[in-house]
């Protein structure tokens, strides 16, 4: 039986017993905060627990789980501030997932600081690498240390009792006392390491599944690989090669040898296949670069970013250069850089006319060359406001050029005159600037461009001086003629595929747009051009870039419904990356597929401009399929605790949402369960009819029901419905900031079926 010990140690590993005995470093929050804290590494091989020398008792603590990267040397600005001081050797940063702030600290010593890196890297690759079983072992032991409050190594049934609180189980004395006792075989009053995995195990049967695998099992003790086929076909509704499929399955996840020589799956076999990425929600082959990328950039959803350098909102916030590292290791391909004149000759980046605080331009460069193609090796686009002098601009030019090298895109690709946008797969490594450009393609070619000509102000800047105008309530500002912009050549030299240019109306676009030209809208003239032209949109996304951005007046960096944009066929639908929420949870489920690289192919009605679709009347496009969507939602396992009160119990429901044309946009809730976050059970069947299954997303949502207030956020999932896998599927939880918070799932059996 598994022990509640970790599975992660490793024996005679010396940065892990250095880790152990612990270790003296200051941690460091700015040029004037640097502390020094005691850092060790907890004997559970998981949690690095620390504390001040000064402050008593009180200590913190965070999970091995909880980082996302090591960053060696320099490579925050906070260690960037205090260079000078302490050398890039006993300087490292801890990244953690989702919007929790860095940890930067500097060791003692060029050696120590090395142990922790190669430690703690060596920790997350082995968390990386572990199997199911071994991840189940690591939560039990999470939950017997929790729940060991006096650190003797064994529970007494008062600690139980505080323990099932914590596990969001409201269960009677009466049972709980009946579970401690079968569990308690060595009649001690106490239960000890297996005998606690043994409480946990009869804690999480999970009923349900034992339900389905009884339904296909000709003995109910195991099924034979004829079983495993049934239920594959007809549980799972798999069509192709159910026999070849079985077969991989029991040797994939059967633990027990016997069953695997007789070409059977148990129950614990059958749990494992359906707690794993095979048997989630979403299709593990869309997991992967699966679509074409040679197709012109136009026809691709591309993930952007909207005032990318700030970590708040838009009035007072920070802004840092860690906006652009956390965005482009979401896999974000457009990235935004909103410049100014600086200091010294320096150009800075920041909210123009707004208290939030200025970075330098080249420490953006810099991080957008370093970070770039970490995740994803397409191209990034630099979407960039400019508001600088002609002087400040050439030091801009420099920068981009000297910074980023081979990687700015600087001439068309073959070096001729181009007639349509490149693919994602010709542009791999490239940077490409979006910005003004003294006149077109063409003349850089011809060489008739020169440094005397201006370009007009982007719409960009437009449409935020348009809401400028309406925040300061002046009309001094209104009516009055925009001034024109002088550009500089070295600038203008860097754009090539997407020059920044005012929209006038489809009809000019269609008889005057270049291909390489990019439009710009806040997201009300967007909307207003979906409503009013909705077909002319699609059909100018068939062919041109088309960036959508939040209206100025979301001062709280708060995000729309990218969907509304998609819809139309807009590429380029920026959002606020920094900013939890349903517009960033769409964002994510959307460009999760396709290897998470920041491109999706859109359908094919989108890019083929001899089509006509409408997102508002999809029922009259060619090749028009509806489908009914089927969700029964079967049950919930250890959902977090949203109330930090002792004595609160979830009461969960679920909402499922589909995000698509707005005759799909739709919502539908289970009914919710009194006191039962841990393994709550619905039965309840959801249907919905979807028309542009293409563009649709399926969001889920669990919520803590409250009659007297709005309810409480549990965890959301959400993912385009062609990335649906159908049968019997868990849907793993994400927090509200998109960061999984295992053990959380659902349960649920999916049916996708066309209608007549």
């Amino acid at each position: 039986m598994a022990s509640t010990g970790s599975g992660l140690r490793i024996p005679g590993d010396d940065n892990l017993q250095s880790m152990l005995v612990g270790t003296i470093m200051r941690k460091i929050k700015s040029r004037t905060w640097k502390k020094q804290r005691y850092f060790k590494l907890q004997d559970d091989c998981m949690t690095i627990w620390y504390k001040s020398k000064k402050a008593g008792n009180s200590h913190s603590t965070f999970s091995v789980s909880d980082v996302e990267a090591i960053r060696e040397g320099h490579q925050s600005e906070v260690l960037l501030s205090i260079a000078d001081e302490f050398p890039a050797d006993r300087c490292f940063t801890l990244v953690f997932r989702g919007r929790r702030g860095n940890l930067d600290l500097v060791a003692e010593s060029a050696e120590e600081a090395q142990s922790w890196i190669r430690g703690i890297r060596k920790l997350m690759e082995n968390l990386e690498n572990m199997g199911q079983r071994e991840r189940l072992d690591q939560w039990i032991g999470d939950w017997f240390r929790k729940a060991d409050k006096n650190n003797d190594g064994r529970m007494n049934f008062r600690e139980v009792r505080d323990l099932l609180k914590m596990m969001n189980v409201d269960m009677n004395e009466h049972h709980a006392r009946c579970l401690f006792t079968m569990a308690d075989r060595s009649q001690s009053g106490t239960l000890e390491d297996d005998e606690f995995v043994l409480f946990y195990k009869m804690l999480t049967q999970r009923e349900d599944v034992l339900r389905v695998f009884q339904q296909f099992s000709l003995d109910g003790q195991t099924l034979s690989q004829s079983d495993l086929e049934d239920f594959l076909r007809d549980g799972q509704l798999e069509g192709d090669n159910v026999q070849q499929h079985a077969e991989t399955l029991i040797q994939r996840y059967e633990p027990s040898d016997t069953a695997k020589l007789l070409n059977a799956m148990t129950f614990d076999g059958f749990l494992m296949y359906l707690g794993s990425s095979e048997g989630s929600i979403f299709n593990p082959r869309w997991r992967e670069i699966f679509q074409d990328m040679s197709q012109p950039l136009c026809h691709y959803f591309i993930s952007s970013s909207h005032n990318t350098y700030l970590m708040e909102d838009q009035l007072r916030g920070q802004s840092s250069v860690e906006g652009y590292i956390r965005a482009l290791s979401r896999g974000c391909r457009c990235v935004e850089v909103d410049c100014w004149d600086g200091a010294n000759g320096e150009p800075i980046v920041y909210h123009g006319h707004t208290f939030t605080s200025r970075i330098l331009f080249k420490d953006v460069v810099t991080a957008v060359g370093n970070y770039a193609f970490k995740v994803s090796e397409y191209p990034v686009i630099l979407s960039m406001e400019n508001h600088c002098s002609v002087e400040q601009q050439r030091v801009m030019a420099r920068h981009l050029n000297q910074i980023l090298g081979n990687k700015l895109l600087k001439s068309t690709l073959d070096g001729k005159a181009a007639v349509g946008l490149p693919s994602p797969e010709d542009l791999k490594g490239k940077i490409l600037l979006k910005a003004k450009k003294l006149g077109g393609l063409e003349e850089s070619f011809s060489g008739t461009a020169d440094d005397s000509q201006t370009g007009e102000v982007s719409d960009d800047d437009e449409a935020e001086m348009e809401e400028d105008n309406v925040h300061r309530q002046s009309s001094r500002y209104r009516g009055k003629k925009k001034s024109k912009q002088r550009l500089s050549k070295e600038l203008s030299d860097c754009v090539v595929y997407c020059k920044s240019v005012h929209f006038s109306n489809f009809k000019h676009s269609h008889i005057h747009s270049k291909f390489y030209e990019v439009a710009s809208f806040t997201e009300s003239k967007a909307r207003r051009h979906l409503r009013d032209t909705g077909g002319e949109f699609v059909h100018h996304n068939c062919r041109q870039l088309t960036r959508v951005y939040p209206s100025g007046f979301r001062t709280d960096s708060s995000n729309f419904n990218p969907q509304e944009m998609w819809n139309a066929g807009c590429q380029i639908v920026a959002l606020n990356f920094q900013t939890a929420g349903e517009g960033m949870d769409l964002n994510d489920g959307m460009f999760r597929q396709n290897g998470g690289c920041g491109y999706v192919l859109k359908p094919g009605f989108m890019r083929e401009a001899e089509k006509t679709f409408d997102p508002e009347t999809p029922q009259k496009r060619d090749g028009y399929q509806p489908v009914a969507l089927t969700i029964q939602v079967i049950s919930g396992q250890q959902l977090p605790k949203v109330n930090i009160k002792e004595d609160s119990i979830v009461d969960p429901l679920v909402r499922v949402e589909i995000y698509g044309v707005p005759l799909d946009q739709n919502r539908q809730e289970t009914r919710y369960i009194d006191n039962n976050g841990f393994n709550p059970v619905w039965y309840d069947t959801l249907r919905f009819t979807v028309h542009a299954p293409e563009l649709a997303m399926v969001r889920f949502v669990v919520e803590d029901y409250d009659k007297t207030s709005k309810n409480d956020f549990v965890g959301q999932y959400a993912l385009p419905l062609r990335c649906m896998q159908q049968g019997y599927r868990h849907i793993h939880l994400l927090s509200k900031d998109g960061t999984s918070i295992p053990p959380s799932s659902l349960f649920v059996h999916i049916r996708i079926t066309e209608l007549e």
